[in-house]
Formats: C-alpha cells, structure tokens, sequence
C-alpha cells in the first residue's frame, strides 16, 4: 500500500504543517490537531464561532445530485458534531472541459436544496471548467456557525470513564463508494440486491442530525465524525486529542452482512476504512441512555464500543477475541482500492 495516499498520518501531518500557520491568534480557542473537526474561535461579541473545511471526491457513477448532497452533510457534519449549528457555507465547483452546463446546475441545485433543508445559507465560492479536472469535484466547501461561548464542544473534550457510543456501524462511506467503482468485479460474488444496498449507503453520509440531536440530550463531552482512518482512526484521534486511553471492543458490533462481504472480497478491514456518517460520542454514563433515547427516536442504529479509562497506560480493542494495541491510523485502505477501481 502506498505511504502517500489520502490524508497523512497524524505525525506525519503534524510535521508538515507544524510552524506553518500564519499569524499566531489569541481568540484561536481549538486549532489544528489530529481529530479536531473544527477550529473553534472567540468572536469580539463574546461568542464562538466553529469552521470547517472538506474537500468532496466523487465517484463516476454516483448520481450528481447526491453529490451536492452530501457536499452539504459532509462540511456540516464538521460543525454539528462541535454541537454548533451550521449556519454559512462556501463552496467551489470544479468541473473538467466539455462537462455540460446542466450537470453543473444540478449539483447546485442539489446544494442548495440540501443546505435549504439544514437551514444553512450559501454565502459564495467558485464555479468554473477546468482541464487540470477529470471528474466533477468540490475542491473545497467551508462551513461555520455561531454560539454561545459555553454551548460548544470539541472531539478533545473526553474525560475519564465516559462511554463510548456510537452510530450506524464502521466503513459507511467506504462501502458506498467501493460498490460503485468496483461493481463490476464485485458482481461475479455478490448479488445485484446486496451492491445496490451498499451503494445506497451514500444517503447515510451525515452525522448532523444525530450528533446536534445528541448535544440536546446533555452529558456529551466530545463527538467526532469517523471521517479517514474510519472508526479506529477516529478512536485514536479522540483519544489523542483529550489525553484520555480508551478500550474498546469490537467484537459485540456484527458489521452488516453487505459490509462484512464486501470487505472480504476487497481484503480491508472495516474498522480502518473511512466511514463519514457514523458518529463517535464520549458521553457521561449518566446521560448515556438519554443520548440514546434520541436516537432511536431518529431511528439511528447505535452501538455502546466501550469507554475512556485514565487508568490505562496505552489506547486498546478487543478485536476477534484477542486484545491489541490501537494504534496510530496510517495510510486509510479506502484510497488504493477507490483509485485502483478508477482504472
């Protein structure tokens, strides 16, 4: 597997980036870091104000009016889960030479009515034809929102003996995505009905709602959105970001039977694969079942993965009955296999 691929490693990330930030901030509240969704800043009227950025990569074969979809749920999933609304949002539109004008229209009118939906504003970006670009791309989208300044919370916020919960299960937009740019080969072992499931897994693409519904319950001290380097990734980066181990057990998840196959016949692990969409909590377990409650009224699947223990002395999963280190996420399995399906 490539070392250059998707996003860095955190480490690897850290020193590319580090002593190049601008002007130092003294209302910069959260910054860059591994696992921090959003940057938090304190505005002069004594609020906050959390933004994000994503870039969006589609997959040839994917409607482009989920596309604009989940260009919107994508950037905002990045504000909800700080427990911020989002309320503005920017976007560029890259399209390659001879993309008609009507397939640019449709994404953004699916932009549109999505962000219409999640009552987020478009404020500006960019739209234009390029031949640099091959497929229609979101080279970037920027969300942000405003609260008060003790109503927010960051993917560092964890504390000794929270639950870990989480959503919907691992590898929700890896599925989606590799079900389209590998069906032909996956349809000599999987069924028509069973790739159409995973490919439908695209509409899963969001955390906003249960992640802002979550923050309402109360007792949610940090949420993350499982984005590169999937559910064990996210687990790490949270842990790193609080300063708190954690255990967790993957054993009492059964991964979905599309998912579980799909895995096996493109040799991944689940775990490790990037999963926008499924949403991690640390939450107070006296809160955990409020949390919960709102959840099944969403008709979100959840799971409780385990919990975050000052007393360990290393980050550790349960996983096929034998316990292991969890480690520092590298290279996500997800982008070899997205790019070798482009072929």
């Amino acid at each position: 597997m490539s070392n250059l691929v998707g996003k860095p490693s955190p480490s690897r990330l850290q020193g590319l980036v580090q002593g190049a930030l601008g002007k130092p901030c003294d209302s910069l509240l959260v910054g860059p870091g591994p696992g921090l969704d959003a940057a938090i800043i304190e505005t002069q009227d004594g609020r906050v104000m959390a933004i994000a950025e994503d870039p969006i990569f589609p997959a040839p074969g994917l409607p482009l009016d989920l596309m604009g979809w989940f260009t919107v749920h994508i950037g905002a999933s990045d504000i909800a889960v700080t427990g911020v609304n989002p309320q503005f949002m920017t976007y560029t539109l890259l399209l390659p030479l001879g993309s008609p004008e009507e397939d640019a229209r449709t994404i953004i009118t699916a932009i549109s009515r999505a962000a219409e939906e999640l009552g987020i504003s478009i404020v500006g970006g960019h739209t234009g034809w390029y031949g640099a670009v091959t497929v229609p791309t979101v080279g970037g989208v920027t969300v942000w929102g405003t609260a008060d300044k003790d109503a927010w919370i960051s993917p560092g916020g964890a504390k000794d003996g929270d639950t870990i919960l989480m959503t919907k299960g691992p590898c929700i937009e890896a599925a989606a995505l590799l079900s389209i740019v590998h069906r032909q080969r996956l349809e000599k072992n999987m069924s028509g009905e069973m790739l159409d499931t995973l490919r439908d897994r695209a509409n899963q693409i969001s955390v906003v709602q249960e992640a802002l519904h979550a923050f309402k319950a109360g007792g949610v001290h940090a949420m993350h959105d499982a984005t590169e380097g999937g559910v064990q990734g996210g687990l790490w980066e949270m842990s790193e970001a609080s300063g708190v181990p954690v255990m967790v057990d993957f054993d009492q998840v059964e991964i979905p039977e599309d998912i579980a196959t799909l895995a096996r016949e493109l040799g991944f692990n689940p775990w490790q694969a990037i999963s926008e969409g499924t949403l991690l909590a640390a939450v107070d377990p006296r809160h955990v079942q409020d949390v919960q409650n709102v959840w099944d009224e969403l008709g979100i699947e959840h799971f409780v993965l385990g919990r975050f223990d000052a007393k360990l002395k290393e980050n550790t999963v349960l996983k096929d009955k034998i316990v292991q280190p969890l480690l520092e996420p590298n290279a996500d399995p997800f982008w070899d296999l997205f790019f070798e399906g482009l072929k």
